[in-house]
């Protein structure tokens, strides 16, 4: 047999139209104040009084505001956009009058008393009374002084003058090694971007290029020298159009170019075998083989995934590591470096033809290994990057 349930909630039913009750002002705070008390809660209160949680928290909203009892009291409500642009006004015209600290001193003198003259302005009393006992002929030694900028921009103009390519980052740099060398103090990377900009010394802006849709996760740089090399090449032409083709081999840690080979025919497996075995020489005082295997990174052309090119890599103690087919991402230190050297070096070196060329780039190798500053090497050289990891200290 059904047995009704005591705990039965109380349900009302509606015999008409519902209608919007109205309440007076006197009604909402009287609810509203009923909230606040001791262990009165918002939904408690408006299940009470059905009405809903949300109303009350909005009337609670216009009591802390002062709208509520503004009603009451029979005063004007301000709306808040006529409150906001009210407060523009009087900032603006705080602008014009001056600062009211100013107005608070210029008052306090004709003799208001400050504590006064504070509360009416909404000044730090304390701020006042020290500005209110400062001499007349006294100077704030705080600001920073007006440096003499025309030293600095000498400095960076015989820096950079053989090196057009290079913005305010790697101009702060060089800076900073010769203030290094010099014991000189240094000179922060902001006050030089200011420097060059005021006197037009920066670079103009390169057009930004579309990104790339193509998705890459791998991460081409390793934490430690002689883990991983990286290959690629290069081409350009001579003023007499003669074509000059480069190979090279990039540490990817350290970002050392130790090795390259140039010629003016096709890329062949030969300079690709030339160029590693340069590399293990110059990095391991002469040896024919490595101390420990190393990853050799390249891409797919035929000269470096020929059989031969292979195998005297694993004899040599290189391990060959190919990137994806159509992925120049998988190899990209080496496309960055081939970006460097034609954008701050090809560009501008004079190459009338080969043979000058070949001079001019060995230069260029030299000066990237020594001297140019990377970013990723917090703007050292890589062989000054190699000398401080090698350091003891």
């Amino acid at each position: 047999m059904f047995k009704p349930n005591h705990n039965v909630e109380r349900v009302e039913v509606l015999t008409q139209p519902e209608q919007r009750r109205r309440r007076s002002v006197e009604e909402k705070l009287a609810i509203v104040r009923e909230t606040f008390e001791p262990g009165a809660t918002v939904s408690g209160v408006a299940r009470r009084h059905q009405v809903n949680a949300n109303q009350v928290f909005a009337w609670r909203k216009l009591y802390q505001d002062g709208s509520l009892s503004a009603v009451s009291a029979g005063e004007q409500v301000v709306p808040a956009s006529d409150l906001a642009e009210a407060m523009k006004q009087i900032r603006e015209l705080q602008r014009l009058l001056g600062k009211k600290i100013d107005c608070a001193l210029t008052i306090a003198a004709g003799g208001r008393p400050l504590k006064t003259v504070c509360e009416v302005l909404g000044v730090s009393r304390s701020n006042l009374a020290v500005k209110s006992k400062r001499p007349a002929g006294w100077v704030d030694r705080r600001k920073t002084p007006v440096l003499d900028d025309m030293p600095l921009v000498t400095e960076l103009l015989e820096l950079v003058a053989d090196l057009p390519a290079y913005g305010y980052r790697r101009a702060w740099a060089l800076l900073r090694r010769s203030r290094e060398a010099l014991g000189q103090p240094r000179v922060n990377a902001k006050r030089v971007y200011r420097v060059m900009r005021r006197h037009g010394l920066l670079l103009e802006r390169r057009p930004r290029h579309a990104p790339s849709t193509r998705r890459h996760d791998g991460k081409v740089a390793v934490d430690r020298s002689n883990v991983r090399w990286c290959s690629d090449g290069f081409e350009f032409r001579c003023d007499d159009s003669a074509p000059l083709r480069v190979v090279f081999a990039l540490d990817c840690c350290d970002r050392e170019a130790m090795s390259w080979a140039a010629t003016t025919g096709g890329y062949t497996g030969d300079m690709v075998l030339d160029v590693m075995l340069q590399a293990v020489e110059n990095r391991f005082a002469g040896a024919l083989k490595a101390d420990s295997e190393i990853e050799w990174l390249s891409d797919n052309g035929s000269c470096y995934i020929a059989d031969e090119t292979m195998t005297f890599s694993r004899e040599i103690g290189l391990k060959p590591v190919t990137t994806p087919v159509r992925s120049p991402q998988s190899n990209g230190m080496a496309e960055s470096f081939v970006k460097t050297m034609k954008r701050d070096y090809v560009a501008w070196m004079p190459k009338p033809d080969a043979r000058t060329a070949l001079q001019n780039l060995a230069i260029a190798f030299d000066h990237y290994n020594e001297s140019h500053p990377h970013s990723a090497l917090k703007y050292r050289s890589p062989r000054e990057f190699r000398q401080q990891a090698n350091s003891p200290t």
